[in-house]
């Protein structure tokens, strides 16, 4: 008979439990199924009832560790909040949620991003979803008025570098929280919905010759 799926959840739930202690003291050094089976105090064979193969593993801690910003992603959009509203909810929210990681447990985040890095074919599909729901907030933006002459995309690629400082953990570790803040976040925010559009695109210096001045 087949194990009822709250106990296949509840034994996935407690494995990546015991993935985040394995991070915890060995840090981004690659896990095994057989590393993961010993710590977990069970059988090789019995893990793989939880886990069809390392892959799958993978994208469990990956969805595990995306889980907070996707439900914020979605809240955010399907909200009523007005548009300008909606994409400082939309970056704040997940900033204010990278930070709380940051500050509550340093090493295993950045254990994690490595580990993001060396597999990153299983988290690219998480970026593309942040890409998917900003798109949403600039289609209803541009609906409104904002961003004429851009197309969307173009929109979300000026919009990502803007903001950059605030969706990067890899960048908060390298800024740090003290130069980075909410308030500047609605600045940032601010200045997209005044600036990025048509207006400013007229008076873009990106064709511009540049002289090196001595």
């Amino acid at each position: 008979m087949a194990r009822p799926h709250t106990d296949i959840e509840a034994g996935r739930n407690a494995l990546l439990e015991v993935v985040d202690d394995l991070v915890r003291k060995r840090g981004a050094v690659d896990i095994s199924m057989t590393d993961l089976a010993a710590a977990a105090g069970m059988s090789a064979s019995n893990l793989y009832r939880f886990f069809d193969n390392k892959e799958a593993l993978l994208e469990a801690v990956a969805e595990r560790f995306f889980a907070e910003k996707i439900h914020i992603m979605v809240e955010v959009t399907e909200s009523d909040l007005p548009v300008r509203d909606k994409m400082y909810q939309y970056f704040a929210r997940r900033y204010l949620a990278i930070v709380e990681q940051y500050e509550a447990e340093p090493d295993l985040l950045k254990s994690y991003l490595e580990i993001g890095h060396q597999y990153f074919e299983v988290v690219r599909g998480y970026v593309d979803l942040g890409d998917h729901y900003l798109s949403i907030i600039v289609a209803e933006a541009m609906e409104q008025g904002y961003f004429e002459g851009l197309s969307i995309d173009e929109a979300v690629s000026l919009i990502n570098q803007m903001v950059q400082c605030y969706t990067s953990p890899d960048i908060l570790f390298r800024v740090g929280t003290a130069k980075l803040s909410i308030t500047k976040l609605a600045m940032i925010v601010d200045a997209i919905f005044l600036g990025l559009g048509k207006k400013m695109a007229t008076h873009s210096v990106a064709g511009s010759h540049i002289k090196i001045v001595s």
